[in-house]
């Protein structure tokens, strides 16, 4: 029996359909990421919003970063992370990276690990102690 490596995908999001190759995927995810693709837009649909206009794209870019802040800043202030120095793109940049990296640490050693949380306490008191957005 020959295994499937073309997929015919109906995108629900367009309503478009097209045909992906699929054999780079190994053999036992291909049907996994064929229903992922069926639920995004089709590749000519994604490019067209994305492309519509640079100035799209950057009020875009400047909405994600400005939700990706508030959170971050929001996380900052609810678990008593200090205030970073830099300049302030540093430190815009900074406080998103320090907030992505310490929630997936926290997700990684206690949620889906074996750290306890008075373990955790410890990592997050060494997180305190970086200041420098660089």
């Amino acid at each position: 029996m020959a295994v499937k490596t073309t997929w015919t995908i109906v995108h629900t999001t367009c309503g478009h359909t097209s045909t992906v190759d699929l054999t780079a995927r190994p053999a036992d995810r291909r049907a996994g990421y064929a229903r992922w693709l069926a639920g995004r837009d089709c590749s000519d649909c994604w490019r067209a919003a994305r492309d519509e206009d640079a100035e799209d794209k950057a009020v875009w870019l400047e909405t994600k970063r400005a939700a990706e802040q508030a959170k971050a800043d929001a996380w900052a202030e609810q678990y008593r992370m200090p205030e970073l120095d830099g300049t302030s793109g540093a430190v815009a940049w900074a406080t998103r990276c320090r907030h992505q990296l310490v929630s997936a640490a926290y997700t990684a050693l206690v949620l889906e690990g074996s750290s306890s949380e008075s373990e955790w306490e410890q990592i997050e008191d060494a997180a305190r102690t970086v200041t420098r957005a660089g």
